[in-house]
């Protein structure tokens, strides 16, 4: 098991969008994504300069993902 490493937004955007999730919409300082075959299912990131290791931890639990899987993509972004 890796360390969770200290990324943007926009990595992590990238790296949900690799697995299916395509931007619905945008409140404020949050963008919202859904899962295409999943409507229901919803990830928000916030954009901010640098996502907490907590949120970071929530938004790959959300999305289903392993940590080792997450890792993985992050080093293809």
């Amino acid at each position: 098991m890796g360390k969770l490493p200290v990324t943007t937004p926009k990595k992590i955007i990238k790296i949900l969008k690799l697995i299916g999730y395509e931007f619905d919409h945008q409140r404020g300082s949050h963008i919202i994504l859904r899962k295409t075959e999943y409507p229901h299912r919803r990830i928000t990131v916030p954009e901010h300069k640098e996502i907490a290791k907590g949120t970071l931890r929530s938004i790959i639990r959300e999305s289903g993902l392993s940590l080792n899987e997450f890792l993985d993509l992050y080093k293809q972004v």
